[in-house]
């Protein structure tokens, strides 16, 4: 079987999760924030979008799913934990934002494409 129809289901979850960050940052623009970074990978983990509004840092999970509510089920707690490393290691290199509020939150895209804005999806314990 060619390697093509076995990297095609990775393909189109990437690119539809891609869409969605775009859509993401599209409506967080709209909203007064700032984009600081896309798809911030380090060697702890990633975050999709960190965005700030004055003094307010947020990091960002997005998730697009058949609908709103598989998608809200999709941030699992092991996730939360590696987005809040990941913040944290964020903050150490960019001290600069260090005093800011932080926020973690979470948007979600279901079958329509209008973002849902969940501030304060989570945590930190």
């Amino acid at each position: 079987m060619s390697s093509f129809f076995l990297n095609k289901p990775k393909k189109n979850s990437y690119t539809t999760g891609r869409y969605a960050e775009t859509i993401a940052a599209m409506y967080l623009r709209c909203k007064g924030y700032q984009i600081l970074a896309r798809n911030y990978k380090t060697k702890v983990g990633e975050i999709d979008l960190i965005a700030k509004k004055r003094s307010l840092i947020c990091f960002l999970e997005i998730k697009k799913r058949k609908s709103v509510e598989t998608a809200s089920q999709a941030i699992h707690q092991k996730q939360q934990k590696r987005i809040i490393r990941t913040a944290e290691y964020f903050l150490k290199h960019n001290p600069f934002y260090q005093n800011f509020d932080k926020r973690f939150d979470a948007i979600l895209i279901g079958a329509t494409v209008f973002p849902y804005h969940i501030k304060n999806a989570w945590q930190v314990h």
